[in-house]
């Protein structure tokens, strides 16, 4: 059973954070559809940051389910100590700090997976960090910097000696972005090699695929990413497989209807009319992959400039197909 902390969760799949997409309206969808846990987008330790609009959003929110996990990202450890602080006071209860984003803008800064060079500084910040809070603190890592440089498993124990809960391992080095395939040798030598719970990211995108990746490389849990833009069953159709061996049926028409008016109703009502108009394209655009001509539904609906006509092609569209 997958644990972090004192929260145990009662199946192994994790919705990752992604930037943009891990709102608060895709976190509650997602744990409605199966995911056992869910992490916010990740959010700048800088003080002076706090309260921009980008920033507000992603913030603890006390009505998001439990346990309400925020992403840190900074390099200097006594800021990230303040900033998980702050975030603990709003409600946060659990901190993660992110060492696994290959954005050029963050790592130009040598955050996310660009602090993977420097353990020296990464042992200060999981120092920091720990001390500050009472809350669990896990780290969301990648490989290594690039193929020559592959030091998660220094990483991860330096995580497990400064007491964090838990460390995620995305199957890839920085320098690899999201190009090739993941892989997942690493991820089993960081299992072997630390006694606190492991969590398995990178390409899994089905049920078998889920499987596979969590007898090979022992991992107590395994975290989905790109797999559920547009698909939230993917927690439901994986947790299904781990548990009976059998395949779920796919969500119907109907799911997908009721499904995305929530989801418009809550970006519209999270972000405002006119910044929840333009999310919610890319939210469409992604369903639309699963749905019939939803390249066109897609075209149609980027056309849209308000709220209420976004619903109404909704409507209209399944109202036609059911």
């Amino acid at each position: 059973m997958l644990t972090i902390g004192k929260y145990q969760f009662e199946n192994p799949v994790v919705l990752a954070p992604m930037a943009g997409i891990t709102d608060s309206v895709f976190r509650q969808i997602c744990r409605q559809h199966g995911a056992s846990y869910t992490l916010a987008e990740m959010v700048a330790s800088k003080k002076n940051l706090r309260n921009s609009k980008k920033s507000s959003t992603r913030h603890a929110n006390t009505s998001d389910p439990e346990p309400r996990a925020i992403q840190l990202i900074g390099t200097d450890p006594h800021e990230l100590a303040d900033a998980a602080l702050w975030q603990v006071s709003q409600g946060a209860q659990i901190i993660d700090l992110n060492l696994g984003c290959p954005a050029k803008k963050v790592c130009s800064i040598a955050a996310g997976s660009a602090l993977m060079a420097y353990p020296e500084r990464v042992a200060a910040i999981f120092e920091a960090v720990v001390s500050a809070v009472s809350v669990p603190v896990t780290v969301k890592i990648r490989t290594g910097s690039d193929p020559q440089h592959k030091n998660a498993v220094q990483i991860a124990q330096l995580a497990q000696t400064h007491g964090l809960q838990a460390v995620t391992v995305h199957g890839r080095t920085r320098a690899d972005k999201f190009s090739g395939r993941a892989e997942y040798d690493t991820i089993k030598a960081v299992k072997q090699a630390v006694n606190i719970p492991v969590i398995a990211n990178g390409d899994i995108c089905s049920p078998k695929q889920a499987q596979f990746v969590l007898k090979y490389t022992a991992a107590d849990g395994i975290m989905i990413g790109r797999a559920s833009q547009g698909y939230p069953w993917i927690f439901r159709e994986i947790n299904h497989y781990l548990s009976t061996g059998n395949t779920h049926k796919p969500a119907t028409l109907d799911e997908f209807y009721q499904t995305i008016l929530q989801h418009l109703s809550g970006l519209h009502q999270l972000y405002g009319e006119q910044l929840g108009v333009r999310i919610a394209r890319k939210h469409i655009a992604w369903y639309g992959q699963h749905l019939p001509q939803g390249d066109q539904l897609r075209k149609q609906f980027n056309t849209l400039l308000s709220p209420q006509a976004q619903q109404h092609l909704i409507q209209h569209y399944f109202e036609t197909l059911l």
